[in-house]
């Protein structure tokens, strides 16, 4: 085969030394908002340097005559100045893409203005695909530095993994132009053939390529590299495409995707413009205030409404929109609360007209809007703007008195709320227990449900559409140790599972407050189901904000992508990721996986039969469009390979996408014949997407 994306090796590329006064030849300065001197010498040493005086997000960026793209392993260069507020890209001059931008801060954080240091950029920690710019950003503020011997590192060939797949792939990992021909394996001491077959890589890859082989199970010789495998033993795996259920497109959601290009690459289906921020979001000059979540600052929204449901209507999604409600001053060094200033010297009056005003003027309409964002919870986040605890009654009015202006000013527009932060206010209110017992020892969400029924009925017009809540795992994965890494992956059974107790406080407190039943289970979607059908019949469920609590490690992404299959076969009808995940990250790999570039998951769950006392380890999810061709996700959530044999699987070709293993974020698609009633091997830390064809 014709490997298509495999790195070529190459020497290191100057892009500016000292000497010369100018950039390296090949390379042109393509710099914005900057003062630039190329050969200033009045940084430490007298050494000559480019000196650089950038305005608020301005840039030095040099432009390669060559695209560079993805053939270099990494950026060096020396830098001077006061800990200058700089971020490090690259971009592409043939279209939008750019990598993630990393601040300097992140590389070292005490660069000073009386030596140079040397810094190095790993392109494993920018990946995609690196185009032909190199770009230093400064900040809101601006940067003032000296900089200089700017070098591209050459990639250095090497074989990273070779691991089976399927029923008779194995996949190498590799970067640099390799020598495929050093590939061999042995069964049982017994040589393999290998077949080379085409495989191809999506624009936006990392920048570790896989390859694929025709081979069976083994150990795997390639260049100096060993890898060994002992396959286990095949575990039965069934399903029935005679009984399916709807999956609900807009459960691939995502909160503030940067542009329509990220969109349609991840296949978001609904975008969501919410969070603290715009409580206090002022659409005359699109000014707003961070509340407590970031010293009360005000800025400037970006993106602001309009231009989010424009990017969003241009890229053809759905989106899901916060109604600013009238809803923090900060802590004294005591840690006391300062007395709010009067609300009429730091904001405008925000009124239910105000916010029809604002509806009505928008060129673009919402699909759904959102009554706020955690009103329940505004004494703390907002604590200017409302500094006594909220209650139930008064939430509830919110609610009405927002949705009623909704539905009145857009007919068409559907309703979500109450938006509620966590678990606890799923049940009681800032004030407390006093509350419940107020409105007869009722439990938030079940009293809420009933109230909206209620005041619909008495409305003439249902008033919510969505119950949203917002849902981030309790249980403390922050060590992202080994246990847990393990425990990360298998608390996403708190989103179906009654036997699951949480491994949280949620597991082990059961305030007497409250009345639900199975209260150490989260249970979450069967949960609120159930209290929809009892409180509010027709009710759609929305989880608005969720995480993986690791969006950087590999295990963040099998969590996402595992969340992505059990809202599917549960019935979600909604969700969206807290926040814009990094389309070649973990995360955003996980989304693209379902549904990146065009190829999607099926449109209807068909029933899975998994391995016993696999939940932990393993999650297989199967979806149909025509009741005819089968899609499968198997994401292996274990540190070892698992080998399943699937039964009736359809014998013939299969589109296969994929993304993990031991080289980390390496993601790779290809297309492969599969043998009926074959064993099927994912690789550990791995998800596989497999569509027939």
């Amino acid at each position: 085969m014709t490997n298509m994306t495999v790195l070529q090796t190459n020497a290191d590329v100057t892009v500016y030394a000292p000497g010369t006064g100018a950039l390296a030849s090949g390379w042109e300065n393509w710099s914005w908002s900057s003062t630039l001197d190329f050969a200033s010498t009045a940084g430490p040493g007298g050494t000559e340097s480019i000196s650089v005086d950038t305005q608020a997000f301005g840039a030095l960026s040099t432009f390669a005559e060559t695209a560079f793209d993805n053939n270099y392993a990494g950026l060096r260069f020396d830098i001077s100045g006061a800990q200058p507020d700089v971020s490090i890209s690259f971009s592409s001059s043939q279209n939008t893409i750019s990598s993630p931008s990393l601040p300097l801060a992140t590389l070292n954080n005490a660069v000073t203005t009386g030596a140079f240091t040397t810094l190095t950029v790993d392109f494993n920690d920018l990946p995609g695909n690196q185009g032909d710019r190199v770009n230093f950003q400064g900040g809101a503020n601006g940067a003032i530095y000296f900089i200089t011997n700017i070098v591209l590192l050459d990639v250095t060939p090497l074989f990273l993994s070779a691991e089976p797949l399927a029923n008779n792939i194995l996949a190498v990992t590799s970067q640099g132009a390799v020598n495929f021909s050093q590939v061999t394996a042995k069964i049982n001491g017994g040589q393999v053939s290998l077949t080379r077959s085409a495989t191809y890589s999506p624009p936006d890859t990392p920048s570790q390529t896989i390859t694929s082989f025709t081979a069976s199970s083994l150990v795997i010789t390639a260049g100096n590299a060993t890898f060994s495998y002992t396959i286990p033993a095949a575990k039965s795996v069934s399903y029935n495409i005679a009984k399916t259920t709807a999956i609900s497109p807009d459960i691939y959601g995502v909160n503030f995707p940067p542009d329509a290009d990220y969109i349609q690459l991840l296949g978001t289906t609904v975008n969501r413009w919410g969070g603290n921020a715009v409580t206090a979001y002022n659409p005359n000059g699109s000014f707003t205030n961070a509340g407590n979540d970031w010293f009360f600052e005000n800025r400037v929204s970006d993106p602001g409404a309009n231009p989010f449901l424009q990017m969003v209507s241009q890229a053809g999604s759905k989106s899901l929109f916060t109604i600013p409600a009238d809803a923090g001053d900060g802590l004294l060094p005591n840690g006391s609360w300062v007395t709010p200033p009067p609300q009429s010297d730091v904001y405008t009056p925000w009124t239910i007209a105000d916010a029809a005003a604002m509806l009505e003027a928008m060129p673009i309409k919402p699909d759904i809007v959102t009554v706020d964002n955690e009103i329940e919870i505004a004494s703390s986040t907002h604590q200017d703007m409302h500094p006594d605890p909220m209650g139930f009654d008064e939430e509830l009015a919110r609610v009405i008195a927002t949705s009623t202006m909704a539905k009145n000013t857009l007919p068409n527009v559907q309703v979500a709320a109450p938006s509620t932060c966590a678990w606890w206010f799923y049940w009681t209110s800032d004030i407390g227990y006093t509350d419940n017992a107020a409105h007869g020892n009722q439990d938030f969400i079940p009293w809420f449900l009933a109230q909206m029924n209620a005041a619909s009925a008495k409305a003439g017009k249902r008033l919510l559409d969505f119950l949203d809540i917002h849902y981030y795992f309790a249980p403390d994965t922050s060590a992202n140790d080994a246990a847990a890494k393990a425990l990360r992956l298998r608390m996403t059974r708190s989103w179906f599972d009654p036997t699951y107790i949480d491994e949280s406080w949620i597991g082990t407190s059961i305030p007497a407050q409250w009345t639900e039943p199975n209260p150490n289970a989260v249970m979450l979607i069967p949960r609120m189901q159930q209290l929809i059908k009892q409180f509010y019949p027709g009710t759609k469920l929305s989880v608005s904000e969720w995480s993986s609590t690791a969006d950087t490690d590999i295990t963040g992404g099998l969590v996402t992508a595992d969340s992505l299959g059990i809202f599917g076969v549960y019935g979600l009808d909604q969700a969206t990721y807290w926040a814009e995940p990094d389309q070649m990250g973990p995360v955003g790999l996980a989304f693209w996986l379902f549904r990146g570039n065009g190829t999607f998951f099926g449109s209807k769950s068909v029933p899975v039969t998994a391995p016993a006392n696999s939940t932990n380890t393993l999650g297989v999810y199967a979806s149909t469009t025509d009741g005819k061709k089968l899609t499968f996700v198997i994401i292996n959530k274990d540190v070892a390979p698992v080998n399943l044999a699937i039964s009736n699987i359809p014998a013939g070709k299969y589109f296969m996408r994929h993304f993990g293993g031991e080289a980390g974020v390496a993601k790779w698609q290809t297309t492969v014949n599969i043998s009926a009633n074959g064993n099927f091997i994912v690789p550990s830390y791995t998800a596989v997407f497999v569509q027939q064809q």
